[in-house]
């Protein structure tokens, strides 16, 4: 049985951390090869586990250090059946990488949690199509059936939830969300921004929420925002007046490196990293401000250790 799939211990309002940017370390920083940004293959062997081990482990042990609880990703936002047929993977390949990538994070929660350090196994679901631009159209029930076959490979292991990471538009979202309710599974789903802070389908954070609330009877635990910069969000947070409903479904913040465009950062041939001890002032602003009910705190594109240790001095010092 999951530990926490019942009640997650991020939902009573101690700080949780969760890692970086996952891809962009391994392709820039340790100049791992990674196809179509997919980091599962990585899974299947010793080589691979132990390159993601050395990843994780850092986090892990800042959580320790500042007594917060982790938030501990799989390795699966590209493991879905378009990329991973690109790939060159099998529904039933996928179906093992699932139950791999789960085994693999019971592995590092055996190791470092503690009362003060609960670890959530969070099986990532990525978007059907690029994380940066909205390629994609399906409806709620058509993504529902889409990404039903990798949300029930994670809900028959032991992963306490799963998330939606970098949806670029609700519908998907709302699919996502549909099929781990079918599966009874907790979920959150984390959008996207662009530099004006609306979705790439042109969303506001508001609609967004709204719809998949609208479509799920609220099921989702909690929504984040993720792979955006705090300048590119900080600006909508106000929508709707202090009491604004969406607001306060907001439970986490896994903002970007960088302040570049989505369409900046994917011509570019380099990494940029941004200003870390910048990066972790914005965290704190934004929960003093508008998002102090805000307990989740990671990084996405271009974060690393450097980004979440400034995070860490600025909110939970």
């Amino acid at each position: 049985m999951a530990l926490y799939r019942q009640r997650l211990p991020q939902l009573d309002g101690r700080p949780f951390l969760a890692d970086g940017g996952l891809e962009t370390t391994l392709v820039f920083l340790e100049n791992v090869d990674l196809p179509c940004f997919a980091a599962f293959p990585l899974l299947l062997d010793q080589e691979g586990r132990q390159r993601l081990s050395d990843y994780f482990v850092p986090y892990l042990e800042l959580a320790r250090s500042h007594g917060a609880g982790f938030v501990l990703d799989t390795a699966t936002w590209r493991a879905n059946p378009d990329w991973g047929a690109r790939l060159g993977y099998t529904l039933s390949d996928l179906a093992q990488v699932q139950r791999e990538s789960v085994s693999f994070a019971e592995a590092l929660r055996r190791r470092f949690e503690t009362a003060d350090t609960p670890i959530v196994i969070n099986g990532v679901v990525g978007p059907r199509g690029d994380g940066y631009v909205a390629d994609t159209s399906m409806s709620p029930a058509e993504a529902e059936s889409y990404h039903a076959h990798q949300v029930a490979a994670l809900a028959a292991t032991e992963a306490d939830m799963v998330s939606a990471i970098t949806m670029t538009y609700a519908r998907e979202a709302a699919g996502i969300a549909r099929a781990a309710q079918a599966h009874a599974m907790p979920v959150v789903i984390s959008f996207t921004v662009e530099t004006d802070g609306r979705r790439p389908s042109g969303e506001s954070p508001a609609e967004a929420v709204a719809l998949v609330d609208d479509e799920t009877g609220g099921y989702p635990a909690y929504y984040m925002i993720n792979c955006a910069h705090p300048t590119h969000f900080a600006g909508v947070l106000d929508e709707g007046g202090t009491d604004a409903a969406w607001r306060r479904r907001i439970g986490g913040i896994r903002a970007s490196a960088s302040t570049m465009s989505h369409a900046e950062l994917d011509a570019s041939p380099e990494l940029d990293p941004g200003d870390p001890v910048d990066l972790g002032r914005r965290y704190r602003q934004l929960r003093e401000g508008l998002m102090q009910h805000v307990c989740v705190l990671g990084g996405c594109c271009g974060t690393d250790i450097r980004h979440l240790r400034a995070i860490c001095e600025e909110c939970l010092a």
